[in-house]
C-alpha cells in the first residue's frame, strides 16, 4: 500500500508538468495577417533592412558569410543562439514562406508553424511596421541570392529549449514600443522617435534586463553590462550623453563613421551597428536619431543644430546605401 502511494506521489508531479506543457503547446498566440499586401519596393526594403539590423544580425560578417545566410552565434545566459538563414533558398532559408508568414515572423515573433521565436529576435520593436514596410522588406529579401546551407541550430538547454514556454514569457514581457508622432514636436524629432523606439531598437541593447531577459522599464536607456558575448552598452540617457560631450552634430557623425569626438572609435557591438547599419542611413535620419536621443521629451531644449525633415525611409541618391551584401 505504502509503495503504491509513493509511486502515485512520484507520478503526479510528472503528470502535472505534462498537462501544463500540453496546455502551453495548445495555447494559440498571434493574429492573422492581411490576405493582401501592397506592392513592395526592394530599394526601400533594403534601406529598412539596414536600419533595422536585419543585415547585421543575419550575416556573419566576421566569417565573410553570404548576406542573410545566418549570423554569428550569440552567447547569452540562456544558451547560444544563431540567427538563421533568411535567404530565398527553399530548404535552408525562407523560400517556401508567404508574405503572411514573413509578416507574422517580423511583427509578431511567430513562425509559420505557429511556434514563438526566442526574444533574442527583437520582433517586439518591429510590431509597429506597416503593411508597406513589410512588403518592402519582403521584396528586398527576395532579391538576395539564395544560400543552400542552413545556419547551425541554437544550443539551448532545458527548460529554455521548450518553445511553448515562451508563451508565458510573451504574456509577461512582450510590449509594443510607442513610435507615434508627438504633436508639436519637430519632424526630425518624430522621425528619430520612430527609428530609435522601433526599427533601430536602441533599447534592446542600451536598457537593463531582468533575470528572465525582459526589459527593465526602470533601466530604459540606462545601459546594459550583460550583452551577448560579454559586450557592454553605455547609458544613452540624454543627461549622460550631454555629460559625455555628445551633441546632435557629433553623435550623427559618429553614427556615420564610428568615430567619437575624442578621436577614438566605437568598439564591440556598437562598431557593428555602425558598420552594418547606421552608416547606410541618410544624414537626415542619423541626425533625427541624435535629435531624439538628446531630447527624449520633445521639448526642443537642445542647442545643437536642428536637422532638416526626413521622409520615411528614403534611400537617397547613393546606390551603396542600398547594398545588402557585406560591402560598405
Amino acid at each position: 500500500m505504502m509503495r503504491g502511494l509513493i509511486g502515485i506521489a512520484v507520478i503526479l508531479p510528472g503528470v502535472a508538468v505534462g498537462v501544463g506543457a500540453g496546455i502551453l503547446a495548445l495555447w494559440p498566440i498571434g493574429m492573422e495577417e492581411p490576405s493582401v499586401f501592397p506592392a513592395g519596393d526592394a530599394t526601400r526594403g533594403a534601406y529598412l533592412a539596414r536600419a533595422s539590423g536585419c543585415v547585421a544580425c543575419h550575416t556573419n560578417t566576421a566569417a565573410r558569410g553570404p548576406a542573410l545566410a545566418g549570423g554569428a552565434p550569440l552567447d547569452t545566459p540562456f544558451g547560444t543562439f544563431v540567427p538563421p538563414n533568411i535567404t530565398p533558398d527553399r530548404v535552408a532559408g525562407i523560400g517556401t514562406w508567404t508574405i503572411q508568414d514573413f509578416a507574422k515572423a517580423i511583427r509578431q515573433g511567430i513562425s509559420p508553424s505557429g511556434d514563438p521565436y526566442y526574444p533574442v529576435f527583437i520582433y517586439s520593436f518591429y510590431a509597429g511596421f506597416t503593411d508597406q514596410d513589410i512588403a518592402d522588406l519582403w521584396e528586398a529579401v527576395r532579391t538576395v541570392p539564395p544560400v543552400s546551407e542552413a545556419a547551425p541550430p541554437h544550443d539551448v538547454g532545458f527548460p529554455f529549449s521548450f518553445r511553448s514556454g515562451l508563451k508565458l514569457w510573451r504574456a509577461a514581457y512582450l510590449e509594443t514600443p510607442d513610435t507615434s508622432a508627438l504633436a508639436g514636436a519637430s519632424s526630425p524629432w518624430n522621425r528619430g522617435r520612430l527609428l530609435v523606439e522601433g526599427a533601430a531598437h536602441c533599447a534592446a541593447c542600451h536598457s537593463g534586463r531582468n533575470l528572465a531577459g525582459g526589459l527593465d522599464p526602470d533601466a530604459r536607456f540606462a545601459g546594459n553590462d550583460r550583452l551577448p558575448g560579454g559586450s557592454r552598452a553605455p547609458s544613452i540617457l540624454a543627461p549622460d550623453l550631454v555629460q559625455r560631450g555628445w551633441t546632435v552634430k557629433n553623435l550623427a557623425y559618429a553614427l556615420k563613421t564610428g568615430l567619437l569626438p575624442s578621436g577614438d572609435a566605437f568598439g564591440g557591438s556598437m562598431a557593428e551597428v555602425v558598420a552594418e547599419g547606421t552608416s547606410f542611413l541618410t544624414d537626415a535620419d542619423r541626425e533625427a536619431i541624435a535629435t531624439y536621443l538628446l531630447d527624449p521629451a520633445g521639448g526642443g531644449d537642445i542647442t545643437s543644430p536642428t536637422p532638416p525633415a526626413a521622409e520615411a525611409p528614403a534611400a537617397g541618391t547613393d546606390p551603396s546605401q542600398l547594398d545588402m551584401t557585406n560591402e560598405n
